[in-house]
């Protein structure tokens, strides 16, 4: 394949040319130059837009692709293509699958049905078998079969032993633990912040320290193990505090938010939209506020979709009974691109360069020589996500005819492209 992209303002803070406007010279899956001019004669295929930016390829560290198990909602082969059409030329999955991915024999079902395709699917093991929470899943052979990390995904770890067990026992393979941090015995799982609008809604709100009480603990486990640890879904002004007070110590410690927590504030739920139905809840404004300072300051490493597929029977029901989750990839960059308050280099560090650096991936770069990992966009383009532009085999998004500012255009990757339109 031969592929000429012209006049790209290049995003790549491990790059010379970075914030230089240049062509770009693709040819069998390399960048062969990069020029302030390329002669376009007898090449086969040339991509020029309007405010066309070109990146490393975009990394989402927390998806839900719902295969093995529930299809319905999603399936290897879509999830890729909503990844692709959001931008992304990489994508962890979480392993809440069915069967769960607590065995060497579900990471490879991932590794091969994905093998070669224009998007790497990179499965996260589960820490406990069956996330139940109870004994330690495989983790050594997962990790030897592909696994990248290993996590209950959205089913905190209770016990605290079986955690500081997992701590230990992973650095024994160089294995990475991702937490998600939520009291379930504070949490009332209805979805909804404690405060002003849990009140409004007559619901019982989910309070802040329910988030925060589980993070302290995981500090001084991690800190007691002397083992990294990564937590996921942050959402709270005081979980910000907690980490930036852990980094100050030394402690190895790296997290992650979800690009709806930065976007939404909860006085969306008060249409009773269960598209807004998410874990963690929408916070309040100052919860926003701190979210974006830890970013800027870098206290929060990553900016993940947390894309999470549900059918209209999971969702179409009284708020209380419908299941939590909305579709992310596709609307990611738009969100981050609109709310986060990040410059374009910090944004790629946040979803392209971060998230394979904490999961020990190789990172691309935009060098004469190097593989083209890349993901063409445009943060100025405004646009308006219609039905028919979804790739998910599920709808469950708030965003829909929603205008939007700042589009992922395609993904060169493999040798291979796509483009949206």
């Amino acid at each position: 394949m031969q592929l000429l992209v012209k006049s790209a303002t290049i995003v790549d803070p491990n790059s010379s040319h970075n914030g230089k406007v240049l062509d770009v010279l693709i040819e069998n899956g390399t960048i062969t130059d990069i020029k302030a001019k390329i002669p376009q004669a007898g090449i086969k295929k040339v991509i020029e837009a309007n405010d066309l930016h070109l990146s490393p390829g975009w990394f989402d560290m927390q998806a839900n692709f719902c295969d093995p198990g529930f299809e319905y909602k999603e399936d290897l082969l879509s999830g890729i293509k909503a990844a692709a059409a959001g931008g992304f030329t990489g994508v962890a999955v979480v392993p809440s699958t069915n069967p769960t991915l607590y065995s060497k024999t579900q990471i490879e079902y991932i590794i091969n049905k994905t093998n070669g395709l224009i998007v790497d699917v990179h499965p996260i093991g589960a820490l406990s078998q069956k996330l139940e929470g109870k004994d330690l899943a495989e983790m050594y052979d997962m990790k030897l079969s592909g696994a990248v990390a290993f996590t209950d995904d959205i089913h905190p770890v209770v016990s605290a032993g079986l955690l500081h067990r997992a701590l230990l026992y992973s650095q024994s393979f160089g294995g990475l633990i991702m937490s998600r941090c939520n009291d379930t015995s504070l949490a009332t799982g209805l979805c909804v912040n404690e405060g002003k609008i849990s009140v409004q809604m007559g619901l019982k709100g989910e309070p802040s320290i329910a988030e925060e009480i589980m993070i302290t603990r995981e500090l001084f486990l991690a800190e007691y193990a002397d083992a990294k640890l990564h937590l996921t879904s942050i959402s709270t002004e005081g979980s910000v505090s907690l980490i930036r007070n852990a980094r100050k110590k030394g402690l190895p410690i790296t997290a992650s938010l979800n690009a709806y927590s930065l976007a939404f504030e909860d006085a969306e739920l008060l249409n009773w939209d269960t598209n807004f139905k998410v874990s963690p809840p929408l916070r309040g404004k100052s919860d926003i506020k701190a979210l974006k300072k830890g970013l800027a300051e870098g206290i929060i490493d990553v900016i993940c979709s947390d894309h999470r597929p549900e059918d209209e029977e999971n969702k179409k029901l009284e708020f209380d009974l419908a299941t939590p989750g909305m579709l992310g990839l596709q609307t990611m960059y738009s969100l981050v691109n609109m709310h986060s308050e990040l410059s374009q280099t910090d944004i790629i560090y946040k979803i392209a360069i971060n998230p394979r650096k904490i999961l020990g991936l190789e990172i691309p770069t935009i060098n004469k020589g190097s593989a083209a990992n890349l993901t063409l966009f445009s943060p100025s383009i405004e646009w308006v996500l219609e039905k028919k532009d979804i790739r998910s085999q599920s709808y469950n998004t708030p965003l829909l005819n929603k205008k939007l500012r700042g589009k992922p255009l395609g993904i060169i990757h493999h040798d291979s492209y796509s483009l949206n339109n």
